[in-house]
C-alpha cells in the first residue's frame, strides 16, 4: 500500500481566514436564546421569584452568550459546541424552569440556601472553563504570531497522528471476528441488539449484577471497535491513482462494517447519547461539512433537535410504548428525569454537608478496571450514592461533573477541573482547525467524537462512562501512527518532479 503525505506536523504557518461574525446572526440567536426561550419558561402566574432564580439568570446569560459565540463563529469549534450546548440546556434552561416553578423530576427537595449554592457551583465551573479556554486561546495567538518553524506542542503532536492502513485493516478484521464470536453468544442472539433496554433490564442483563457487567463489557467491546473501523475506512487517505489494494479491500469491507454498525450501534439497544455521538462524528468528518457556513447550519439544526426531539427520542428504550404526548419545554424540564442534572447538584451539596468531602474518590474513575474483589473500598458510582442518600429506589441517575468534582474537594476542585477542561477543549479545537486540510489525522477523527461524547462525560456519572470513554480514545490511538515516524513530507511549494508515494506498511517508515 502507498500513501501520499502532504503536510508536516508543524511546518507552515496556519492559513488565516478572514471573516467576522454576522451581526444579523448574532442578533437572531440572542433573541432566541436570551429572550424567546426564557420567556416560554418564565410565564406570569407560574414563576415563583427567589434568590436562586435571580442568580440562575446569570448562569443562563453566561451559557447563552457563550453558545451564541460558538454558533456564529467564523471557525469550527466542535468541543466548545458540545460543552456550551450541554451547559445552556441542562444547566441554563432546565434549572430556570425548575426554580421558576419549584418543580423537579425527582422527589428530593432542598432549601433555598442549597439552591443558591448549587447555582453558584455551576457558575464557578463555567467561569473556570471560560478562563481556561481564554488562556489556551491566548497561547494559540502567541504561537500564530511567532516563527512558522515553532515546534508543535504535545497536543498537536498527538492529534497529528495519521491513520495507518495496515493497523486499520487489522481493526476491521478484529471487529468482524468479535462480531462472529460474541453476537451469537449474546443471550437472544442478534435479536437482542434490536430489543429495548427495558426488556434487557427485566431479563437481568442491565441491573448492575455481574451478568449485567459482562453483558455491558461485551456490547461496548463490539460497538466501539465497529464504529472506529467504519469511520477509519471512510476517512483513510488513498493516493490518487494508487493504493489499488486498499481501495479493493475498502469496497469489500465497507458493506460488512456498515451492516455490523446497524446491528451493534442502533438506537434501540444503545443509549441516545452514544448513537448521537456516532452519527455526528460521521457527519463532521466529511470535509465539506467542516466549513464554517455548513457548521453553523448543522449546529443550528442540532440545537433545535436537542431542544425539540431529544426529550422524545427514548421511544425505543421501553417495551411498553405509550402514545406520544407533546408537552411544553417547561414541562419537559421539570418532569423528565433526563434533565435532573441541577437537582443532582443540589442533592450532592446536601450530601457533602452531611458526609464531608472525599478526595480519594477521584481514584474510582481513574482505576475503574480494578474489581471490587481486589479493592473492597472502591468508591461507588456517584449517581447511585446520591440516589441512596435521597432515598430513591431508582438508581440510574446522573451526577454532573460539577458535583463529582465538588464532592472531591469543594469549590477549589470544581475550579481546577473546569479550568483544565476549558483549556484542553480550546486547544483541541485550535489544533483541529490548524490540521483541517490533512486527511486521515487523529484530529479529524477523535476531536468530533470527544466533542459530542463530552455531553455524556459532563452529565455523568464518571464511573459509569469512563470505560466506554477509554475505549473511544484508545482505539483510534492504536490505528494511527506518529507523523514523526512517517517519511519526509512533501514541501508546500509544487515539486519540479513527481513525488514518489511513501510506502507505509502500517507504522510508517522511509521509502
Amino acid at each position: 500500500m502507498s500513501f501520499q503525505a502532504k503536510y508536516s506536523v508543524g511546518g507552515g504557518r496556519p492559513r488565516r481566514e478572514a471573516g467576522v461574525r454576522s451581526a444579523a446572526a448574532v442578533s437572531l440567536w440572542a433573541v432566541a436564546l436570551l429572550a424567546l426561550l426564557p420567556a416560554l419558561i418564565l410565564q406570569p402566574g407560574v414563576t415563583h421569584p427567589s434568590p436562586a432564580l435571580a442568580v440562575q439568570a446569570v448562569v443562563l446569560t453566561h451559557t447563552g452568550v457563550a453558545l451564541i459565540r460558538v454558533l456564529t463563529a467564523t471557525t469550527v469549534r466542535l468541543v466548545a459546541l458540545g460543552f456550551w450546548l450541554f451547559a445552556y440546556i441542562w444547566l441554563g434552561l432546565a434549572p430556570l424552569a425548575q426554580l421558576a416553578t419549584d418543580t423537579y423530576p425527582w422527589a428530593y427537595r432542598t432549601g433555598q440556601g442549597t439552591a443558591v449554592t448549587a447555582v453558584a457551583v455551576v457558575e464557578l465551573g463555567l467561569l473556570a472553563h471560560s478562563a481556561g479556554a481564554a488562556v489556551a486561546a491566548r497561547r494559540e495567538r502567541t504561537r500564530a504570531a511567532g516563527p512558522a518553524s515553532a515546534a508543535p506542542g504535545p497536543v498537536e503532536r498527538l492529534l497529528s497522528r495519521r491513520l495507518a492502513p495496515w493497523r486499520l485493516l487489522s481493526l476491521c478484521g478484529l471487529a468482524l471476528a468479535l462480531a462472529v464470536l460474541l453476537v451469537p453468544g449474546q443471550p437472544g442472539g442478534v435479536a437482542a441488539y434490536f430489543t429495548s433496554r427495558q426488556a434487557l433490564r427485566e431479563a437481568g442483563f442491565a441491573d448492575g449484577s455481574d451478568g449485567a457487567f459482562l453483558s455491558a463489557l461485551r456490547n461496548w467491546s463490539l460497538s466501539v471497535p465497529a464504529f472506529w473501523a467504519l469511520l477509519g475506512l471512510l476517512r483513510v487517505p488513498c493516493a490518487p491513482g494508487g493504493d489499488r489494494l486498499l481501495r479493493g479491500v475498502r469496497r469489500m469491507l465497507l458493506p460488512l462494517l456498515l451492516a455490523l454498525n446497524v446491528v451493534v450501534n442502533n438506537p434501540i439497544s444503545k443509549p441516545r447519547f452514544w448513537c448521537g455521538t456516532v452519527l455526528l462524528t460521521l457527519l463532521f468528518t466529511v470535509p465539506r461539512l467542516n466549513r464554517p457556513r455548513a457548521f453553523r447550519v448543522i449546529a443550528a439544526t442540532l440545537m433545535a433537535t436537542v431542544l425539540l426531539v431529544f426529550p422524545y427520542s427514548d421511544y425505543f428504550r421501553y417495551s411498553d410504548r405509550e402514545q406520544f404526548a407533546v408537552v411544553s419545554l417547561s414541562a419537559q424540564f421539570t418532569a423528565n428525569g433526563d434533565y435532573d442534572a441541577f437537582q443532582q447538584v443540589q442533592t450532592g451539596i446536601d450530601y457533602a454537608r452531611d458526609s464531608g468531602f472525599a478526595p480519594l474518590d477521584v481514584l474510582g474513575p481513574v482505576l475503574f478496571p480494578v474489581p471490587r474483589s481486589v479493592w473492597p473500598g472502591k468508591p461507588e458510582d456517584t449517581g447511585i450514592t446520591l440516589a441512596h442518600y435521597a432515598g430513591y429506589d431508582f438508581l440510574n441517575l446522573s451526577a454532573p461533573l460539577w458535583i463529582e468534582s465538588y464532592l472531591w474537594a469543594g469549590p477549589p476542585a470544581v475550579a481546577l477541573v473546569f479550568f483544565l477542561l476549558g483549556a484542553a477543549g480550546r486547544r483541541m479545537d485550535d489544533v483541529r482547525h490548524r490540521l483541517r486540510d490533512r486527511a486521515g489525522t487523529l484530529a479529524a477523527l477523535l476531536v468530533p467524537a470527544f466533542a459530542f461524547y463530552q455531553i455524556v462525560f459532563l452529565r455523568g456519572s464518571l464511573l459509569g462512562i469512563v470505560g466506554p470513554l477509554t475505549l473511544l480514545v484508545a482505539v483510534p490511538l492504536l490505528i494511527t501512527t506518529s507523523t514523526a515516524r512517517a517519511p519526509r513530507l512533501v514541501p508546500s511549494a509544487p515539486p519540479t518532479a513527481p513525488t514518489r508515494p511513501a510506502s507505509i506498511p502500517g507504522t510508517g517508515g522511509h521509502p
